[in-house]
């Protein structure tokens, strides 16, 4: 089984790669390779322009090619990110030893912890008991457990990835919908359950380093090009207030666009019970991992600045190994090590665009000729991640925009951590269709969800997530001196 896909009890087994817009056939695979290196030679012979170097030309070439093959995926994320880390010494843009050290970025393996602590919690059975003794408070009314379907999963991925806790969320919610005896695209409140899923994962994902790796991405390529940090806490901080502003939204617009049409959730309350007690209570092994998981995230908060939030997570790691809660084997079954190898390379590769002046190039010669407001540029790019991240993954959106966003940032003297925020948050919330996130594609796969009515609604989200999170700059970030 791919390291993508998750077993998820009763056996179910869910496939979280998000779906491809495009078949790709053998023949749109070859051509698509050969547009890539074209457009890549193209660039790399042209006349060098005016303001940029020829070192930088050539990580621009490099740039545009990965840019097409993250896209069109003709080639895994992860293969895209090695031939990047091989061609930056092999252009010469940076030499060798440099450029495969920034593969060992703390970044990189603070999401490989990251990735291990939630897998040895999934394979307890940890996270499954947490998700239903949290559920089992939300019974009594349609609308009260469709507001646990949203919170429970939303608060989890605060602690795991959001593409981890959907997968895990999803057969409790399949059964929930099969108790009720709901029917696939017929019944409303099944819609609305899915919805609810996906949206709560979603926005949870992007409250803290955990929910998505592409968070911890973005701040590796701003630490490895700036020598800024945002700190574990720091992060929850700034972005919390529009978690719960959104988580808000989404309830609302769950209830407006999905009026019930299920009167009693009785059925579902005792069989949550029922699962409840047959997982019985936690055992040593449960709680030992809850416990240094607990330990981990206060560390993470109050000593991440000291001692490398890496260098935390790996102390936890180790401790799983050290009490026999996981072995070596069990990792291969949870942890996705393409997307480790993915990070790596990114963060490579906007080192490069960084320190080849090609970044700053960009910058000059696209968005600052649009506009000279700090304001607008930071709601243009969040505008181009929330959009892009519908039509691609959401770490090579990140990947992508990050290296642009910070020569914008330093072009116009804006935070390079508001930057930060602006490309990784938005990249986050998309909702309109099953690739925009792992989560939507979970949810879609149950057979409930009205592709045309995910769209309409989605694309509305969209918007409200794109204002709420404008709002926040100019409302709530002033008051933690986050100044545009």
């Amino acid at each position: 089984m791919s390291p993508q896909d998750f077993k998820v009890g009763q056996g179910v087994t869910v496939d979280t790669r998000p779906i491809p817009l495009v078949l790709l056939t053998k023949s749109y695979r070859s051509i698509t390779l050969i547009a890539a290196v074209v457009i890549f030679l193209l660039i790399i012979n042209l006349p060098t322009p005016e303001g940029l170097t020829f070192t930088g030309q050539k990580a621009l070439a490099t740039f545009a090619l990965c840019l097409v093959l993250w896209i069109t995926r003709a080639l895994p994320l992860a293969v895209t990110s090695l031939l990047a880390l091989v061609l930056i010494p092999m252009l010469g843009i940076l030499d060798s030893t440099e450029a495969f050290s920034l593969f060992g970025n703390q970044a990189v393996f603070f999401i490989l912890g990251a990735f291990i602590l939630a897998a040895a919690m999934m394979k307890s059975g940890l996270s499954s008991h947490m998700a239903l003794i949290f559920l089992r408070r939300f019974g009594g009314s349609p609308g009260r457990l469709l507001a646990g379907v949203l919170l429970v999963p939303a608060f989890l991925s605060f602690l795991m990835p959001e593409h981890a806790v959907a997968a895990m969320m999803f057969p409790i919610v399949l059964e929930v919908a099969h108790g009720l005896d709901l029917k696939p695209q017929k019944t409303i409140y099944g819609q609305a359950l899915f919805h609810s899923l996906a949206w709560g994962a979603a926005i949870g994902g992007v409250a803290t380093y955990l929910g998505g790796a592409r968070n911890a991405l973005a701040v590796g390529i701003l630490k490895q090009s700036t020598g800024e940090f945002i700190g574990f806490f720091e992060w929850m901080i700034a972005v919390l207030p529009t978690v719960l502003v959104m988580l808000g939204v989404a309830y609302l617009a769950l209830r407006r666009f999905f009026p019930s049409d299920v009167v009693s959730v009785e059925k579902a309350v005792k069989l949550i019970e029922e699962k409840n007690k047959s997982l019985g209570k936690m055992n040593a092994e449960q709680r030992l991992i809850g416990i240094i998981m607990v330990f981990t995230v206060i560390a993470w908060i109050f000593l991440g600045s000291r001692f490398e939030l890496a260098s935390i997570a790996i102390v936890a790691v180790v401790a799983l190994f050290v009490f026999q809660l996981i072995k070596w084997k069990d990792l291969e079954e949870y942890v996705n090590w393409g997307i480790i190898l993915m990070y790596g390379g990114a963060i490579a590769l906007g080192f490069a665009l960084e320190k080849s002046g090609a970044s700053s190039w960009i910058a000059e010669t696209t968005v600052t000729k649009w506009t000279d407001s700090p304001f607008l540029i930071v709601a243009l790019i969040a505008l181009v991640s929330l959009l892009l991240t519908e039509g691609m993954s959401n770490a090579a959106v990140v990947a992508m925009l990050m290296p642009v966003g910070l020569g914008i940032a330093r072009q116009y003297g804006i935070d390079f951590k508001i930057m930060v925020f602006a490309i990784s948050v938005p990249a986050g919330l998309g909702f309109a269709f099953p690739i925009a996130s792992p989560p939507n594609a979970i949810a879609y796969s149950s057979g409930f969800i009205k592709p045309r009515k995910m769209f309409t609604i989605g694309i509305m989200m969209d918007f409200v997530a794109l204002l709420v999170f404008l709002l926040m700059t100019q409302i709530y970030w002033p008051l933690i001196n986050l100044d545009l």
